[in-house]
């Protein structure tokens, strides 16, 4: 059983009620039905790149001051429209964030939490594959939160995630996640 403490628009801080045991806070998001996570995989005539986001989230400035995050595109599935698939939150929030349409996604994982003890949020996470190179539409900041993009050969992803830590960002879990199925889905 459990019980809503307080709730908002986009979070709520729930209790669930365990019978001898003390109650468990968690939060979890009344809007969503699921998360989704892109990976873009794309295909240039030089190499492979993927594309990372640099965000400024509220609650890492908050607690930690002027930080950036490293995270890839990703969104909420049914926040706007209840009758949003996963599919096509996936194919949406690539476009919204970074103006490339994938002409494939392969979901690599579902059902995916970042931490089932503070929430009950869960991810589906994609590779988008893009072979079109030309951008469908501009590219959107979240309200300010994405500060940039950038693009990163696939054999350097290591390389430029060690600088962004000595630079302190901070690096997502779901970034890590997506990482390890882009380099596991691409070993030859």
């Amino acid at each position: 059983m459990k019980e809503v403490l307080y709730s908002t628009k986009f979070l709520d801080f729930v209790a669930s009620k365990r019978e001898d045991k003390p109650d468990w806070v968690y939060a979890h998001r009344p809007n969503a039905k699921d998360v989704v996570i892109i990976v873009p995989l794309i295909h240039r005539k030089d190499g492979d790149y993927t594309l990372f986001l640099i965000t400024k989230r509220p609650p890492i400035v908050e607690e930690y001051g002027e930080k950036y995050c490293i995270e890839f595109p990703a969104g909420l599935v049914g926040d706007e429209d209840k009758e949003e698939t996963v599919d096509l939150a996936l194919k949406k929030e690539l476009l919204e964030e970074t103006g490339y349409e994938a002409q494939t996604f392969r979901v690599m994982v579902k059902n995916m939490v970042s931490s089932g003890g503070l929430s009950s949020e869960k991810s589906t996470l994609a590779i988008g594959e893009i072979y079109d190179l030309e951008k469908k539409a501009v590219p959107v900041d979240d309200g300010g939160v994405i500060i940039d993009r950038i693009e990163v050969p696939l054999d350097e992803i290591d390389k430029f995630l060690d600088e962004m830590q000595l630079k302190n960002c901070f690096i997502c879990a779901q970034t890590l996640a997506g990482v390890y199925y882009l380099q596991k889905s691409n070993v030859k």
